[in-house]
């Protein structure tokens, strides 16, 4: 490979790699040079041999064979080295090492590179003034080396980076950082730094810097050096609040195995003790998970219903005292798969205290941050974390192109109820056993079916004639007429049969002298749609077409009264259907346009023969509905109980508005309202408005309303002030008792190697500042602080 620019005089030699690899087995991400070891694969156990031939090959793979290029190469006797100059290149695949100068002793298997040395390996580099290498000792040094190592964008600097063993080095004088150019925005410095490949590193007189000036100093940092997954302490969370005083939470991280690992918790909170936690997750297969969390505070303050320890450790809004110290939380969700394709799903939620996550709603091991990790990794969240009653529940389901059945057991854990020690009557299904059959045609009839059917058997833990146990049957066969009259209409007449049987394990709990009840029930539905639209022709610059669709839907429902109230016991609501004689009809307005995107002929052809359809683009930009109902029971009564108190009746409902617009890209708009005609009032409305732009600005302004009963409204706004400054606020205020609910604002600074971010929030009497600082490929320094109780200004 000659060089391009014009050369005097040309040699070329050839060095025969015929060691192994073994020396450059992994590469470290953070501190350890790559690169450095790929260059001494390149020259490891080297030999030499000569030809005239302007370039030449070896043998170190015979299918990836090894290139050297020079200006010129002699071999010195005296010495019994391989001499290359000028311009020295060595390649092989995506490796290269250019240098002014290389000296090789085939004998002793050392090796001197001189002036701009230049080592890539991919899009990896290492630059050095100079670089020496003991091939058999596997040692070496790099001076004034650089290092840039694409995958965590990291640059390494040190004074001499030597190569002292198998898989450790040492930098005598060291930098680290992410930043491009010389004067980099932040950089690591240290000392006598010392690093074992799959280990440890050791730094002594560590410091951050910004820019010139710096900010953080310790004098002994250890920092892991292993490309894999490996245990160590993670990076604290320091808090501090009235409630609680100073807060202290270490997680270390354990790496248990290929499949499985864990996550331990120290938390150290002033007033309040010790908190421990762990999370332990774990793979058994493909699709076999799972995660447990549990937390224990031995608490030194209780609610024990004095006004002083109320106030100070109760919450107004949750009812019941706290007198226990020993709090805890457990958690966990598992998928398992079983034979036959049947999937099971096991759900723990079991907390201490109605008060707990209202006391431990953030933070590492707090409710926001376990819901949101459930949520992602098992598509299961948690119940709310102000619900006092909590859900556990063990499934196994399996499901068929047209069929599923799901077995569960599902239990309630009323927390209050069980810190207190009171009788529990809260109901329990132990368990409910669904099986279910999706819409089908019946054997090739016009006629179509689907199936709903469940068992469940109710259990209380302290049983009563008020409150009994129970076994139900309940079956839901559904056999629909589907009939279309050209494309104008369709009308679909269906009919439903409902068995329902109750089985009571004690027979003085049935309000008959039986302890087996069952009802027959039925119900008719008639559906009557059809849908017309039209076609305008716009042929603007930007919408060629807009399609506007009338879909008109009557529809009517009828359900037989039947007296259950007293007859049959009322678990939920298929113990108590109500009659109906229902008329519901509907107006949907869809506009939609459709936009070219590149060029169409007008033959309907692009320019590549294929079909015009894939050179458009739709937007349905507009939505509009509108629905009543009629109730022909209320109408036909003379005094029915749903109106003895008002002047009138009242058949029609209120009628019910929504639209949704999305006129262009960064504009959206939703709202719904319903309306009563016999107040000639608003009921209830909602909007939410949306803008947006291609620089990152984002407005979000949402207004909520029921009347006599409820108002808020809730904005967020972004500003990208600049590519790398945005300005953040929220605010939501309850307009009905005109409170606040929440308010924030804060900035973020985004540069090329780091941002900073700092946020205000106030929210349920709570003032929370943080102050977080990101080092791109290292982590986050920050502080949480929050204040304690607001109070009014004299």
């Amino acid at each position: 490979m000659p060089h391009n620019r014009p050369q005097s005089k040309n040699y070329s030699c050839v060095y025969r790699l015929i060691g192994t690899y073994r020396l450059f087995s992994s590469s470290f991400r953070y501190i350890i040079p790559p690169l450095f070891l790929v260059f001494l694969i390149i020259i490891a156990t080297a030999r030499v041999s000569f030809a005239q031939s302007p370039e030449r090959m070896f043998d170190d793979d015979p299918a990836e064979p090894w290139y050297i290029t020079a200006d010129e190469v002699s071999f010195d006797k005296k010495t019994n080295q391989h001499i290359a100059k000028g311009n020295v290149v060595i390649t092989k695949q995506d490796k290269r090492l250019t240098a002014d100068f290389v000296r090789f002793d085939d004998k002793t298997m050392e090796m001197l590179a001189v002036g701009h040395v230049i080592m890539t390996v991919g899009e990896d580099v290492l630059v050095g003034d100079k670089m020496d290498m003991d091939m058999e000792a596997e040692i070496g040094t790099a001076y004034n080396g650089t290092i840039f190592i694409k995958q965590n964008h990291f640059y390494i600097r040190g004074d001499k980076i030597q190569k002292t063993g198998k898989s450790s080095y040492a930098v005598a004088k060291g930098s680290l950082t992410t930043c491009d150019g010389d004067s980099p925005a932040w950089k690591i410095t240290g000392r006598n730094l010392k690093v074992t490949m799959e280990g440890y590193g050791f730094v002594k007189h560590a410091a951050l810097w910004a820019k010139k000036v710096p900010v953080l100093y310790t004098p002994f940092l250890v920092f892991p050096a292993k490309t894999k997954r490996q245990s160590g302490l993670l990076p604290p969370q320091i808090l501090y609040s009235e409630r609680k005083w100073e807060e202290y939470i270490q997680p270390f991280y354990w790496a248990i195995n290929e499949s499985s690992d864990a996550t331990l918790y120290y938390h150290h909170i002033g007033r309040r003790g010790e908190k421990i936690g762990f999370e332990y997750r774990y793979v058994l297969d493909e699709k076999s998970k799972g995660t447990m969390m549990y937390d224990f505070l031995r608490d030194r303050r209780v609610d024990n219903g004095t006004l002083e320890s109320s106030e100070e450790w109760g919450y107004a809004d949750v009812s019941g005292l706290r007198p226990n110290t020993d709090r805890y939380w457990f958690r966990m969700k598992h998928d398992q798969a079983l034979p036959f394709d049947f999937n099971a799903k096991l759900d723990i939620d079991i907390v201490s205290d109605q008060d707990y996550l209202h006391e431990f709603k953030d933070g590492y091991t707090g409710f926001e941050k376990t819901d949101k990790f459930f949520n992602k990794s098992f598509g299961r969240d948690l119940d709310e974390y102000d619900d006092s009653t909590r859900i556990n529940s063990l499934s196994i389901n399996k499901s068929w192109s047209q069929f599923s059945l799901n077995a569960e057991t599902r239990w309630y854990d009323n927390v209050i109820t069980r810190r207190q020690e009171e009788t529990d009557t809260t109901l329990q299904m132990l368990p409910i056993v669904d099986f279910n059959a999706s819409r089908q045609q019946l054997f090739g009839t016009p006629f179509y079916f689907d199936l709903d059917s469940e068992y469940t058997y109710f259990y209380r833990e302290d049983d009563s004639e008020a409150a009994p146990r129970a076994h139900r049957i309940d079956a839901y066969p559904r056999l629909y007429l589907p009939l279309q009259f050209k494309h104008y209409l369709s009308f679909e007449p269906s009919v439903g049969f409902r068995e329902t049987a109750w089985y009571f394990d004690k027979e003085e709990y049935s309000s008959s002298d039986k302890a087996t009840l069952y009802r027959e029930m039925y119900d008719v539905k008639l559906d009557l749609s059809s849908n017309i639209y039209k076609i305008y022709n716009l042929q603007t610059s930007w919408i060629n077409k807009i399609k506007h669709a009338i879909t008109p839907q009557v529809t009517y429902q009828y359900i037989p009264g039947k007296d259950q109230s007293s007859k049959y016991p009322q678990f939920d609501a298929i113990d108590n259907i109500a009659r109906t004689n229902l008329v519901t009809y509907s107006l949907t307005n869809v506009f939609t346009s459709k936009s070219q995107i590149n060029n169409a002929k007008k033959d309907g052809k692009d320019e590549s023969g294929k079909d015009e359809t894939s050179n458009y683009t739709y937007n349905q930009f507009c939505r509009l509905k509108l629905e009543q109902s009629y109730n022909i029971n209320e109408a036909k009564e003379d005094t029915p109980s749903q109106w003895a108190n008002q002047k009138e009746k009242r058949p029609f409902s209120t009628i019910y508005g929504e639209i949704e617009i999305t006129p262009v890209k960064y504009v959206s708009a939703q709202a719904d309202a319903t309306w009563c005609q016999y107040d000639s009032l608003v009921k209830s409305r909602n909007v939410a408005v949306t803008l947006s732009d291609e620089r990152g600005d984002k407005l979000f302004v949402e207004h909520r309303y029921t009347y006599n009963s409820s108002e808020s409204i809730y904005t967020d706004i972004t500003l990208a002030v600049t590519d790398q400054l945005n300005v953040y606020a929220d605010y939501e205020r309850n307009l009905y008792s005109t409170q606040d609910i929440r308010k924030s604002v804060g900035c973020l600074y985004k540069a090329q190697c780091w941002s900073i971010d700092f946020n205000y929030a106030d929210e349920d009497n709570d003032r929370k500042y943080s102050f977080i600082i990101s080092l791109y490929g290292i982590g986050e320094f920050g502080r949480d602080i929050a204040g304690g109780m607001m109070e009014e200004p004299l």
